[in-house]
């Protein structure tokens, strides 16, 4: 059976910043919400076709946002304190864009909420924060939504949610220290992805992805019984009808691997570009569990230079030596990638050659797995 491939995410913004130049016209008062909608769906519709013509076979859906995933969650939540609230705006944008970028017109004055580097990249994310007065629950449909609007176009997409624990461990109180995790709180928030997981088994969704970056940090005290408690309740949602894949990414876990195999997720996803070795190592002693699939991130979401197709075979096959079950994956999302080589004016062509952009790197995906089932 051929390796499957996938992609954590992809560039939103669209090939000429599509996206950017209608919310920033909307913004002026140049553009009316309803045409920004109608941008993102062109863009959201290319992208998920673009991903299909290049063979890919887990595409991303939910990875899309207007202005940041962590804020997405936020709001999917219900995590929005009363001042954002209290605007009462008629759409849900408005909302976002309130938490996002502060408000200042005849419904009130706000400002936004603070934004903070998203680990070591050069993008933000908007920091969440947690009232006392805030009921945790599923709040929006964006996720669903997106899928049924790719599903309707004839692709079948594996939707992708900021996780619970790194959702936890970025967000703060309404006096930007860290939360305090009662168990009242890490319930409602696992009730909240159980809901979700078992929302989109009934949508007909095979795989979802829940991204867990934070893992690849050192962890303090209670860190690993936080995580173990929130999928100990999100798991058992999938009653054999969904599979899960824990993705991380920007470095390794092996400090935590052990944990997460234990745990039976159905597919594990592993950075092979930051923290190669140990997650290698940590694959290597602890092994696989029998139904878990490794996504070996072994095309680089971050760089700008193409695969070297010889590395990446090789840690392809090095997982291959403790498990049959390997996927080829990208090792994050290529957001923080250009959207293309094609049209680039400002390199010479022999220079391009050395260049792989997003568009690019599917085929580098692609062109990997068949390799890796050809050995």
């Amino acid at each position: 059976m051929p390796a499957l491939t996938s992609v954590s995410g992809f560039p939103r913004i669209g090939q000429n910043r599509e996206l950017k130049k209608i919310i920033e016209a909307y913004w002026k008062g140049a553009a009316s919400l309803d045409e920004v909608r109608g941008t993102a769906k062109e863009l959201r519709a290319k992208h998920w076709k673009l991903q299909a013509q290049a063979g890919v076979d887990l595409i991303p859906s939910n990875d899309f946002s207007y202005y940041d995933q962590m804020l997405d969650t936020a709001i999917l939540l219900n995590v929005i304190p009363q001042r954002y609230k209290r605007l009462a705006f008629t759409n849900p944008e408005e909302t976002l864009f309130a938490m996002g970028r502060g408000y200042q017109g005849d419904k009130g004055d706000v400002t936004a909420l603070p934004m903070k580097k998203w680990f070591t990249t050069n993008y933000h994310y908007i920091v969440p924060e947690i009232e006392e007065s805030t009921e945790i629950r599923l709040n929006g449909t964006k996720p669903f939504d997106e899928f049924n609007e790719a599903k309707a176009r004839g692709i079948l997409t594996k939707p992708v949610l900021i996780g619970p624990y790194t959702f936890l461990k970025l967000a703060r109180n309404p006096q930007a220290e860290e939360l305090d995790y009662d168990k009242g709180l890490v319930n409602a928030v696992a009730a909240v992805y159980a809901e979700v997981v078992a929302k989109f088994a009934e949508l007909g969704v095979q795989w979802i992805q829940i991204d867990e970056p934070y893992l690849v940090l050192d962890k303090e005290d209670g860190d690993v019984s936080l995580f173990k408690s929130l999928y100990a309740k999100i798991l058992p949602a999938r009653e054999d009808k969904i599979k899960v894949l824990l993705n991380t990414y920007f470095g390794h876990i092996a400090d935590v691997y052990e944990t997460v195999n234990l745990l039976g997720f159905d597919g594990i996803g592993l950075d092979l570009n930051e923290g190669k070795d140990e997650n290698l190592a940590a694959v290597e002693k602890y092994g696989v569990a029998e139904n878990t699939t490794l996504f070996a991130g072994v095309v680089n979401g971050r760089n700008i230079w193409r695969n070297n197709y010889a590395v990446s075979l090789g840690l392809v096959d090095a997982l291959k030596q403790v498990t049959a079950n390997v996927a080829v994956s990208t090792a994050s999302s290529l957001l923080h990638v250009p959207f293309s080589t094609e049209g680039e004016t400002g390199i010479s062509s022999e220079d391009l050659k050395h260049f792989a952009f997003a568009v690019e790197k599917l085929t580098e995906l692609k062109e990997v797995a068949a390799l890796a089932d050809a050995t």
